[in-house]
């Protein structure tokens, strides 16, 4: 599922490219996950979005995964959903959903524990550092991300104010995969994102 370690959430906020054309770009560079999230747009947009996400990240043979929506994930045919805390509870989520993948986002070991006990297939953890994306809360930290590695036997995707410089870390703390917004969509999308690739093959060769 999680390719070469990235997972690429969809951005609007520092691009002013479309949205397929800037997905496009990462999955030309190499990243095979996708997460589509939109907080602002109706469930019809989002849909109708998403429609056109999912032909595009097939064509590539690439994971696509819908936040939030479980029903709309099912309708275009998602690998899966990703929910938030006060999303549809896990329960409800996998009796739509079946045996597809549904990640959920957590903050603590509590959380942590309780979505591997529910039957997540994976956990987000964070935010590990500080984003501006959206209001995730206090940043967690690397420490924190290994305890959770510990105690929990799923994969766990890290999120959270990942760059360049700090992703090292990140995967030395354990994450199975690295959740990436605005670091790759803030300036040059392709080239971002290739750097990225290139720092986990580099550590995956050690």
């Amino acid at each position: 599922m999680y390719g070469n370690g990235i997972c690429f959430i969809t951005e609007r906020t520092y691009s002013t490219l479309p949205l397929s054309d800037m997905t496009r770009r990462v999955l030309e560079a190499g990243v095979t996950f996708v997460q589509y999230r939109d907080k602002e747009k109706t469930q019809r947009e989002i849909y109708d979005e998403a429609a056109g996400l999912r032909e595009l990240t097939r064509s590539f043979d690439a994971v696509f995964i819908v936040n939030d929506h479980a029903d709309i994930a099912l309708a275009v045919d998602a690998e899966g959903v990703h929910l938030g805390q006060d999303d549809l509870p896990l329960e409800e989520a996998r009796r739509i959903m079946g045996n597809r993948i549904i990640g959920i986002s957590t903050h603590s070991l509590e959380q942590a524990k309780e979505a591997e006990a529910g039957g997540a297939d994976y956990i987000g953890f964070g935010p590990i550092f500080h984003t501006a994306t959206k209001n995730a809360g206090i940043p967690k930290g690397v420490d924190i991300l290994k305890i959770i590695k510990q105690n929990v036997n799923i994969p766990v995707v890290a999120i959270g104010g990942i760059g360049i410089d700090s992703v090292a870390d990140v995967v030395n703390a354990g994450a199975d995969c690295i959740a990436i917004a605005t670091a790759i969509c803030k300036g040059d999308i392709t080239e971002n994102a290739r750097k990225f690739i290139r720092i986990l093959q580099t550590m995956k060769g050690r």
